[in-house]
């Protein structure tokens, strides 16, 4: 399970506000892997904390760095146009 480290906090931030084109011309190997391993593990946890109802704590881990609700889903859909798999 990954942790929520700093630099995955600002990864989803960056989701969170980000166009996922933009992110995508960007890209290179390493931040794909970042994506795939790390983010795209806590955003499937939250998302199914979210619409299942799985208590895995991401929710409350998320609230507290500052990542609300609205952020929370709007990095989970720029995941999903880079291709992430979130379900």
């Amino acid at each position: 399970m990954p942790e929520l480290s700093l630099e995955n906090i600002e990864f989803i931030k960056i989701l969170a506000i980000s166009d996922a084109a933009i992110l995508q011309a960007g890209m290179n190997d390493a931040t794909r892997r970042k994506l795939d391993d790390e983010i795209g593990v806590i955003l499937r946890e939250y998302y199914h904390e979210n619409t299942i109802g799985t208590q895995t704590g991401w929710t409350e881990k998320l609230l507290q760095v500052g990542i609300d609700e609205d952020s929370g889903k709007a990095a989970i859909a720029c995941a999903r146009r880079l291709g992430i798999d979130i379900s």
